[in-house]
């Protein structure tokens, strides 16, 4: 079990770095839905009007940036893949103002199309000290003509037969996502080959029919079911198995805020992801964010459980910002970075934080294992043993005697080496997953706490003699390598001394 799972996280690693490092920028990416700009006022409120009992908002800046399938097509375009987008503006200053954001993004826009008799969807946002006072709405929301449809499957059409790798649906009921539509798109999507994502709106998902993704948020998932949800994962894998029971979708994507990502296959497997704790947390774009991941995570062949990861990952880093904000490459690289060392690196748990990788381990049907001692002079001994502890399950977790305990067991001439030093040698081991002091004789109140899977102990134990047996599943005795122990080492050490040999 330990090469397994060894080899797995080496596949891991391979396959994100692959992802962020030579498979995004390859990646060619449709987008079509309903864009508009997102305009941003930032300023102050430090009194209310004397004309009218309503703050005053002393302007300091403002901003726009791409929004609806726009925001999309950014965070494609920001991780660094071709961007193709397909979408409907009006000849109006707006209309030059999106044309400009999406050039500064570098998005084909040969989709794009414009006209006298439309005005570009504008949404403008007031913030007073960073919080939202008000949403200014400018819009005509009118579906597509027929002459305009043709025009944009036509498109698309030319674009699947150049070869590209997955399509986006924005839809955000503003007349784009039109049926007729959207039955073009998912059938060029099949004959093709094409990977598809929706972003969805409104209560009937058949429209949507031959799609492989959807991604609601909880209120959109409680519309299409007809009732509202409660935020908990048994209410919403039941809404979603319901819906997937009665349309055409592979995967449900349900992204709920604070609680993180759900995602129901049609087979009813699930995977859960909770949202990363952030000072800020801004979910404007976040959706589209999650899209975006999912999108290309797919089209790269990952696996969905790693998708989520990676989508989830990206979703934190976005509602740490203020606003609509389309995740760079250069971010998740940054992520993924951190992540790595955080894991290769950190040599010392606190419990709480150990309680926490094992309940999410768990949540996963993976099996912890637990072994405990002092681990004073690590030696070949201790490295076989280990070794073998950890092939007992997926992740081998230690429990390591403080300086005190061990002064205690051992006597006042022990540890030879500190508790910092030993858990660092520790967790440098490939077959170890994380190290956990405890200060008690016996670690029964930490296993107590715990409550890992499977309980080794070394030496010439009868199990019902085992402290801690009764807080894990399953316990399981080794024997140790002979010829190896610290005491030896220590009184070899000590004999070379006084014979001056060292």
């Amino acid at each position: 079990m330990y090469i397994v799972v060894r080899n797995r996280w080496i596949m891991i690693n391979a396959t994100i770095n692959q992802f962020l490092t030579k498979q995004l920028p390859n990646l060619k990416i449709a987008v079509i839905g309903d864009v508009m700009v997102d305009r941003y006022v930032f300023g102050d409120v430090s009194r209310i009007s004397p004309e009218a009992p309503v703050p005053v908002n002393r302007v300091a800046k403002m901003k726009e940036v791409l929004g609806g399938a726009g925001n999309v097509a950014s965070n494609l375009s920001n991780l660094d893949c071709t961007v193709y987008l397909g979408a409907i503006a009006g000849n109006d200053d707006h209309g030059r103002l999106l044309q400009q954001l999406l050039d500064a993004d570098k998005i084909d826009t040969t989709g794009l199309l414009t006209s006298d008799d439309r005005s570009t969807i504008t949404k403008m946002r007031i913030l007073g000290d960073r919080q939202q006072m008000m949403r200014l709405d400018f819009e005509t929301i009118t579906d597509l003509t027929i002459h305009e449809e043709q025009k944009l499957s036509t498109w698309l059409e030319n674009l699947c037969k150049a070869g590209i790798d997955g399509i986006v649906v924005s839809d955000y009921g503003k007349g784009v996502c039109t049926p007729t539509l959207l039955k073009k798109i998912f059938s060029l999507a099949k004959e093709y080959g094409v990977q598809t994502i929706v972003d969805p709106k409104g209560s009937d998902w058949s429209k949507y029919n031959g799609a492989t993704c959807i991604t609601p948020n909880v209120k959109e998932l409680g519309e299409c079911v007809g009732r509202k949800l409660e935020n908990d994962d048994t209410t919403i894998v039941e809404a979603a198995k319901s819906v997937l029971a009665n349309v055409d979708l592979e995967y449900i994507v349900a992204t709920r805020s604070a609680k993180g990502i759900t995602v129901i296959a049609k087979d009813g497997r699930t995977w859960h992801n909770p949202a990363t704790q952030q000072e800020v947390f801004d979910v404007s774009g976040a959706g589209d964010t999650v899209v975006s991941m999912m999108m290309t995570c797919l089209a790269s062949g990952l696996s969905m459980r790693l998708a989520l990861h990676i989508a989830n990952g990206a979703a934190g880093i976005v509602v740490s910002k203020v606003g609509t904000y389309p995740i760079h490459r250069s971010e998740l690289l940054d992520l993924w970075h951190s992540y790595k060392h955080s894991v290769q690196s950190k040599p010392l748990y606190t419990k709480e934080e150990m309680k926490q990788l094992i309940t999410q381990w768990q949540n996963k049907g993976e099996t912890v294992v637990f072994t405990n001692g002092c681990f004073d002079i690590l030696h070949r001994g201790h490295i076989t043993y280990l070794q073998e502890a950890a092939q007992l399950g997926d992740h081998l977790i230690i429990g390591l005697n403080s300086d005190a305990s061990v002064r205690r067991l051992k006597g006042e001439t022990r540890p030879i080496v500190s508790e910092e030093d030993r858990a660092a040698l520790l967790s440098a081991l490939r077959c170890i997953d994380g190290v956990v002091l405890f200060e008690e004789d016996t670690p029964a109140e930490l296993l107590a706490y715990l409550r890992p899977n499977t309980l080794v102990k070394g030496g010439d134990y009868k199990i019902e003699d085992i402290i801690g047996r009764e807080s894990v599943d399953h316990v399981e005795v080794l024997s140790f390598k002979e010829g190896y122990s610290t005491s030896d080492i220590v009184g070899k050490i000590a004999t070379m001394a006084k014979e001056g040999k060292l």
